[in-house]
C-alpha cells in the first residue's frame, strides 16, 4: 500500500511541477537572446513566478518519493510504473493548459498505460 501511494505521489507531485513550470515559463514568454544578461533577465523573472516555485516545490516532493520508493522496490518495476506520468501530462496539458493533443499522441498515451499494467502484473 505505501508503495502505491509514492508511486502516486511520484506521478502527480512530478508531472503537477512540470506543468507549473511550463506554465510559469508561459507567462514569462519565450527568451530569444542568450547573452548572460538577457538569460539572468529571465531567470529574475521566472523566479518572481509563484507557478515556478510551485513547480520546483512538486517536483522536489516527487524526487524524493522517488528515492525513497527506490529504496523499497526493483528500479525494474519502480522506472516502468512511473511511465504513467506521460499519462497525466497529457492530461493536464490538455485541460490544465488548454493544448491541443492529436489522436495519435492519445494512443501512444494508450500503449504507454498499457505498458504499465503489463509491468504491474508482472
Amino acid at each position: 500500500m505505501r508503495e502505491a501511494f509514492l508511486l502516486v505521489m511520484v506521478v502527480f507531485a512530478g508531472t503537477g511541477g512540470e506543468i507549473s513550470v511550463t506554465r510559469a515559463m508561459k507567462t514569462i514568454g519565450e527568451v530569444h537572446s542568450f547573452t548572460p544578461k538577457d538569460i539572468l533577465r529571465a531567470l529574475g523573472r521566472a523566479l518572481c513566478q509563484r507557478w515556478m516555485w510551485l513547480g520546483l516545490g512538486l517536483m522536489s516532493l516527487a524526487f524524493f518519493c522517488l528515492m525513497t520508493l527506490l529504496s523499497w522496490e526493483n528500479v525494474s518495476f519502480v522506472i516502468p510504473a512511473t511511465a504513467l506520468s506521460y499519462a497525466v501530462g497529457a492530461l493536464g496539458g490538455k485541460f490544465l493548459l488548454g493544448e491541443q493533443v492529436s489522436p495519435i499522441r492519445w494512443f501512444g498515451v494508450s500503449l504507454v498505460c498499457l505498458g504499465v499494467a503489463l509491468v504491474w502484473v508482472g
